[in-house]
């Protein structure tokens, strides 16, 4: 039976004490070391050679957290939604995410489904409400990795011998994401499709790549609904006769996992995906579509004044309280807490406060944390990002907690970065939620710089 329940930052730091008490009895630690070793290595959780959780502990939020996390997320998504099939229909407003000339002809393909978008991944921090509350810093909208890997590590760390004593006093309940996942796709070719008809599914990427791991994860997944399906890459793909093949084998789906830029820069347009795609012979998911919200500058324009009047007020109320000030880089005047400021001047005159990123890299690539750096790198970068596609982004606040880990046999626990990353569905609903920890402020895998944890929902007994 549940006899309280716990709220805020203050709990959540006493039901972290209480697991790391745990560590330090007997042999806990060292046990618990050993299975997760054990455990990652059955699983083959890693990101390409390396494991991919490296402490002793899952991340922890209380149902109210999750709550709160979920309702602003929903919310956001929504005006984006918003935002988005306003933007299709007005290339004026379209012309705001900076689309290249090869993604503006691609965003109007037709999916056959309604979410350009029906899996996508918030990126966040989700710090005390004295240090700004959460704010979402990004979207991916297009190949949001994770969602298999945070439930097989859920997995992992409910086999653990601390997670059992732990459970003595403390109820800690995973949160799926991949069912999410899988369900979102299959609805998604259910209206292309028109039918309830099974689909054949190709989980389609380069073989080189260091996620390759979490598509075996997806494989597993689907084949428990007894869904075909296989992994893939795009190299091995023929379209003739109205048909898509991998490696020889009839597709009717992709889960796609590549990302749309690799795969038009290497195999160009005419690529027999892209063909088949396009021709409506085979669903795709995310669409082509999915490119627009993708987009860094997506943000920029959900939360500039020229696209109030598309959001409801609770809309509003949300893109302003959850989305940190963020602007396209270009020289204009605009509104900003202080009031109308030229934007450029503003940008070099506030480093410290500010983040540039490039509209169209990932995993940490070109970001520049101006705080990190001196004026004249600072003065360069500002020159970058007149040239190419780049938004300005307020800085915020990047919550820590103290996290556990086994070094030559002793327990030792150290302060890491963390963030909050929601998985999902159709743009608005909330399906679990990937956690990154790092000691390097971009918290990003991909880039080396961090590591994932699962996250669990916890109550005290």
């Amino acid at each position: 039976m549940i006899v309280s329940t716990l709220t805020g930052h203050e709990s959540r730091g006493r039901t972290i004490e209480a697991y790391h008490d745990l560590l330090t009895r007997g042999s806990l630690a060292e046990d618990s070391a050993a299975v997760l070793d054990q455990q990652l290595r059955v699983a083959g959780l890693f990101f390409g050679d390396r494991p991919l959780c490296s402490v002793l502990r899952p991340r922890f939020l209380s149902l109210a957290d999750y709550r709160e996390i979920a309702s602003a997320s929903a919310l956001v998504g929504q005006a984006f939604e918003k935002v988005r099939i306003a933007a299709m229909k007005d290339a004026a407003l379209r012309a705001q995410f900076g689309l290249l000339d090869w993604e503006e002809v691609l965003v109007h393909a037709d999916p056959g489904y309604a979410a350009a978008s029906p899996t996508s991944r918030l990126d966040a921090f989700f710090a005390s409400p004295e240090q700004g509350g959460l704010k979402f810093t990004e979207y991916n909208a297009e190949t949001p990795a994770g969602a298999a890997y945070n439930d097989a590590l859920s997995k992992a760390f409910l086999a653990l011998p601390v997670m059992q004593a732990f459970q003595a006093t403390h109820f800690p309940l995973p949160i799926p994401s991949a069912p999410g996942v899988v369900d979102a796709l299959l609805r998604a070719f259910r209206q292309w499709r028109g039918t309830s008809e099974a689909p054949r599914v190709v989980i389609l990427d380069w073989k080189e790549v260091p996620t390759a791991s979490e598509f075996v994860l997806f494989e597993r997944e689907f084949s428990a609904r007894g869904i075909e399906v296989f992994i893939g890459d795009p190299r091995d793909a023929e379209f003739s006769n109205g048909k898509l093949t991998v490696a020889g084998r009839p597709v009717t789906m992709i889960y796609k996992r590549v990302l749309i830029d690799e795969l038009v820069n290497r195999e160009g347009l005419e690529s027999p995906v892209v063909r088949a795609v396009r021709a409506g012979a085979v669903c795709m998911v995310n669409s082509f579509g999915c490119k627009l919200l993708h987009k860094k500058a997506s943000l920029a324009v959900l939360s500039d004044e020229r696209q109030a009047t598309l959001l409801s007020a609770d809309e509003q109320a949300a893109v302003q309280r959850h989305v940190p000030w963020t602007r396209v880089v270009e020289e204009r005047k605009t509104q900003h807490a202080s009031g109308t400021v030229d934007l450029v001047p503003h940008i070099a005159a506030h480093r410290e406060q500010l983040v540039l990123k490039p509209n169209d890299e990932y995993g940490g690539k070109g970001i520049v944390l101006g705080w990190t750096v001196d004026d004249a790198v600072w003065q360069d970068a500002i020159r970058t990002a007149l040239r190419e596609p780049y938004i300005v982004q307020e800085r915020v606040t990047l919550p820590s907690e103290p996290w556990p880990t086994l070094v030559d046999g002793a327990l030792h626990i150290g302060d890491r970065m963390l963030d909050t990353a929601p998985f999902m569905t159709d743009g608005t609903l909330m399906n679990g939620c990937l956690t990154r920890i790092a000691t390097d402020p971009l918290l990003n895998v991909t880039a080396g710089g961090g590591s994932n944890v699962p996250t669990f929902l916890v109550e005290t007994r």
